[in-house]
């Protein structure tokens, strides 16, 4: 991929926004939307205007305690990606190299180049079970290198780091002089099992996240980057070019989301356990896909052994109104991502009448050949 400025955009991006709904959805990645109706939220608590200058101070400070660091160390921003945005844009020059795993989630990639950073990669590979290894991070890295840019839980196949693994990267990194991106979105859906964020690792390491993927709050937008006080300052700063607050009304749901956090996660629990039981119903019927599958997080990423995905994907939403996200846009034009976190009858179904159009998808092709 080669971007321009003036012809920036995200293909996966316009798939998700355009072309990914059908009536049994297995595309999206978080978990179905939380109830505003189920948060103690009154209208006459929100207001249109606050005091927000460098973040919304209760919001800031929540975001503090619920990731163990100093609110000095947090900067808001709308969602993870604009979180990555801001944080890549305070890291690294144009034309400087950023190392980026493969394969990946397309708008990482897509916004490092935006930013100017000459790509180097390291792999991730389905032989591998989608870790990294240290080693051959280690040898990617030159004298040039800026950025080191992972997912953990990976996207698209949740496979999750160790921190063992992290800390061997983080060395790597800091001998070079650089700094080690996490964007851990996928990582919250562990809940009360998920790890210190990784800056606790070290002041090499940057953290991005939110409540949008794993809570079902992507409406709020409440995302976040974790940073050493001299880097979250920068970024705050950058941060002014693209805006002068967020929406105050978003910022005081977040606080009431924040504050009753353990409720939404025991929501969102029960969905993933329900769909990951009917997820691994599923795929010992199939002896057409293999797959890594943690069992953890809101997506896994079969490969689909026989046929073209692309063709495969129409097929499934066009027949049996399913639909799944082509693996091309992870750099695996042979797999596909399965989203986990949708409504667990909507989901069973889904995953039936994936199964379906895989037998019917594979007959027809025997036919034909």
């Amino acid at each position: 991929m080669s971007l321009t400025r003036t012809g920036a955009h995200s293909p996966y991006m316009e798939f998700a926004k355009l072309h990914s709904a059908a009536k049994y959805n297995l595309a999206t990645s978080g978990v179905m939307p939380y109830p505003l109706s189920e948060l103690p939220v009154r209208v006459e608590d929100l207001e249109i205007n606050g005091p927000t200058v460098y973040g919304y101070a209760p919001l800031v400070e929540r975001i503090a305690k619920l990731n163990g660091v100093l609110e000095e160390n947090v900067v808001t921003a709308t969602g993870t990606s604009l979180a990555n945005h801001l944080a890549m844009a305070a890291m690294f020059e144009p034309g400087d190299e950023v190392l980026i795993e493969e394969p990946t989630y397309e708008l990482l990639l897509s916004t490092a180049e935006f930013l100017g950073a000459k790509i180097r990669r390291f792999p991730r590979c389905f032989g591998g079970k989608f870790t990294v290894d240290p080693v051959q991070v280690r040898k990617a890295i030159t004298s040039r290198t800026r950025l080191i840019v992972l997912t953990n839980l990976h996207n698209p196949s949740s496979v999750q780091l160790t921190d063992e693994t992290l800390k061997e990267i983080g060395k790597a990194a800091e001998s070079a002089g650089a700094r080690v991106l996490v964007d851990e979105v996928y990582l919250e859906s562990l809940w009360d099992k998920r790890p210190h964020p990784a800056i606790h690792l070290g002041n090499q390491f940057v953290v991005t996240s939110s409540l949008t993927k794993a809570y079902g709050l992507s409406g709020v937008r409440c995302g976040w980057i974790l940073a050493e006080r001299e880097l979250a300052r920068q970024i705050w700063r950058i941060n002014d070019l693209f805006g002068v607050n967020q929406a105050h009304p978003a910022e005081l749901i977040s606080v009431v989301a924040l504050d009753n956090l353990d409720g939404v996660a025991k929501r969102a629990r029960s969905i993933l356990e329900e769909n990951h039981r009917s997820l691994r119903t599923f795929l010992t019927s199939r002896d057409d896909l293999a797959v890594v599958s943690p069992g953890i997080g809101t997506t896994v990423f079969p490969k689909l052994l026989t046929g073209d995905v692309d063709e495969f994907d129409r097929f499934s939403r066009e027949r049996y109104e399913t639909s799944i996200v082509p693996g091309k846009y992870f750099e695996e034009p042979q797999h596909f991502r399965i989203g986990l976190g949708g409504d667990p009858v909507m989901t069973r179904e889904a995953l039936r009448r994936l199964g379906e159009a895989l037998d019917s998808f594979r007959e027809q092709k025997s036919t034909t050949a």
